[in-house]
């Protein structure tokens, strides 16, 4: 069942903290996970929120610190000192623990690992801060179960209960050289089922999925999400194990990704949240708002250019918007195909092939569309058979034409490097607008002649 936040706990926790009545608030909380409690500490002042951190222990505020929205996190961490910092991250896993260290001063970063109380923990926290965090170093985590090929059953089992006590989770077994190469991974099945005796190199699997330390994380989620991995090793340039990243992790990145290619979709060029001030919020908005704009006025000019025809033609002036319309709708139902397919790697076959089957598909629907306008403007309109006709071939015109706008530009946007979910925001509905006027009265022009 899914918590939700009443205001009843919420006055509650407020009225305990008021009190300073820390034993009753800390059993009130101690009954929540930790991620509810990161959610009451969204809706909270900081000042209160800093005072519950104070007073829970490290186990459980730690998991609440990689829960917390990054603009809360940054308000509490402030209000902490390095030594109190560093005992929270003395809990987390190297990875939660490097994340939160980033986003930090540099004087401060400094600092807090100075206080880290493991050694060997703040040197994989260092170690992994020097990786870019949207490449696999930056997403992994140091902790992980391994054994040498050369050892035995027995011996593997010795170890791996010293390693694990570092583990929060066991995914899997890896299996290593004398020089920390990557040769397999080991199936806790067949280490059960095997004499203790047994060399470990006689019974590993030797196929392993992995990836680069350099790898990109779209590309680390492409491959877990491709081969339904719960983790995957990272080794380095020289095939050397040097950590692993689990599921939890490429969730994120999942939602990060689909939250980017959303705003990117609605026109908003930058990572941004509905709690962020008017002028992020404004920089993220306004420069495609400028384009629709430009668009618009490109459109306006385009119907003054043609008013001699709507003088005496007025009837085409009101399937102007029907035709911007389906212009707009079109495209953007061709580019957000083509744009779930290139992130699902699903596209196949050559582009020509690609516009070739959308200009089939969307002659079909065309006609159908044309076909029905035609009847419908005819008989419950009464416009006249001339005006019907031409509306009814702009409007297979558009279509098509729509299509191949749509399914092109998001193939050539890929081609350039340049995320394709732009394809599917104003950009495509105001090019596609414009095209659709112009084509519409182009032909009303042609068959007119005016």
């Amino acid at each position: 069942m899914q918590f939700k936040i009443s205001k009843e706990l919420l006055v509650q926790i407020e009225q305990l903290i008021h009190q300073k009545n820390d034993h009753e608030l800390e059993i009130l909380l101690n009954d929540l996970h930790h991620a509810d409690i990161a959610e009451i500490f969204d809706e909270l002042e900081t000042d209160k929120a800093i005072y519950i951190f104070k007073i829970l222990d490290s186990e459980i505020t730690a998991e609440i610190l990689t829960e917390l929205e990054d603009d809360v996190r940054e308000k509490i961490l402030r209000g902490l000192s390095a030594k109190e910092i560093a005992e929270e991250l003395d809990e987390l896993d190297t990875d939660d623990a490097a994340d939160i260290i980033a986003e930090l001063s540099q004087s401060k970063k400094e600092e807090v690992i100075s206080e880290l109380e493991d050694v060997e923990h703040a040197k994989d926290i260092v170690d992994l801060l020097r990786y870019d965090e949207d490449t696999a170093g930056g997403l992994m985590g140091k902790e992980l179960v391994k054994v040498n090929e050369n050892w035995n059953v027995l011996t593997c089992v010795k170890e791996m209960r010293i390693q694990a006590e570092n583990v929060t989770r066991v995914h899997s077994i890896y299996v290593v050289d004398d020089e920390n190469r990557l040769k397999g991974r080991l199936s806790l099945k067949d280490l059960l089922t095997t004499s203790t005796k047994t060399p470990i190199s006689d019974v590993y699997i030797k196929k392993v999925d992995s990836v680069r330390v350099n790898a990109s994380n779209v590309e680390v989620a492409r491959i877990m999400q491709k081969y339904d991995l719960e983790a995957i090793p990272v080794v380095d340039e020289m095939g050397r194990l040097v950590g692993r990243i689990t599921i939890d992790d490429i969730v994120d990145v999942i939602k990060e990704e689909a939250d980017k290619d959303y705003q990117l979709a609605a026109g908003i060029s930058q990572d941004v949240e509905a709690d962020d001030s008017i002028l992020e919020l404004t920089k993220a908005r306004l420069p495609w708002l400028v384009l629709a704009l430009f668009g618009g006025f490109i459109s306006v000019t385009l119907l003054e250019s043609f008013q001699g025809a709507m003088q005496f033609h007025k009837e085409l002036f009101f399937f102007t918007p029907l035709i911007a319309a389906m212009a707009g709708n079109v495209g953007v139902q061709s580019s957000a195909i083509i744009v779930q397919g290139l992130a699902n790697h699903t596209i196949s076959g050559t582009i020509f092939n690609r516009l070739l089957k959308e200009i089939s598909l969307s002659l079909f629907n065309g006609l159908i569309l044309a076909a029905l306008l035609f009847v419908g403007s005819h008989f419950l309109l009464g416009v006249e058979t001339k005006i019907g006709f031409i509306v009814t071939i702009a409007l297979v015109s558009v279509i098509i034409i729509a299509s191949l706008i749509g399914t092109s530009i998001p193939l050539i946007l890929d081609k350039f490097g340049i995320d394709p979910a732009l394809a599917t925001g104003p950009f495509i509905t105001t090019s596609n607008d414009i095209c659709g006027i112009l084509i519409y009265f182009s032909i009303a022009k042609l068959i007119l002649g005016f």
